[in-house]
């Protein structure tokens, strides 16, 4: 038995609530993220609820001009395994087309991911050194 469909991850819930307050504030929310994953339609769901133009894009090559045309304000957001090397792309290749960008944090994100106990103490009987431990922070 699995977790409740109603059980979603820290990180999608915080995209989901940060797309809510973004979703007013633009006229095109680009969602960066893959066709099978059912957080990144989630978040373009989320923003079509709001009344705000969504797309699912896979990188910058999935950007359609017609999209963009008219929009005053672009929003782009990405699911919560989407590598950030795939929003700098974004990020860039819209200033490429001249759109000023700034960045707006609506949540900060401070988690801990502790290594496993198990692998702990192999690493250890091995003689081999563990990384520090650190907070990944991400602003979204």
């Amino acid at each position: 038995m699995g977790p409740s469909r109603d059980d979603i991850c820290y990180a999608t819930q915080n995209r989901q609530a940060a797309v809510k307050r973004l979703a007013g504030d633009v006229d095109v929310l680009l969602v960066i993220g893959a066709a099978n994953s059912s957080n990144a339609n989630r978040l373009v769901e989320v923003a079509k609820m709001a009344g705000t133009h969504a797309h699912l894009i896979n990188d910058v090559s999935d950007i359609r001009s017609e999209w963009l045309a008219g929009a005053s304000r672009i929003g782009i957001t990405a699911g919560a395994s989407t590598p950030e090397m795939l929003v700098t792309q974004v990020v860039d290749a819209l200033r490429g087309r001249g759109v000023s960008v700034r960045e707006v944090h609506v949540v900060e994100e401070d988690v801990r991911f502790a290594i496993p106990q198990e692998l702990e103490r192999m690493a250890q009987e091995r003689g081999m050194a563990l990384p520090e431990r650190t907070a990944m922070r991400q602003s979204i």
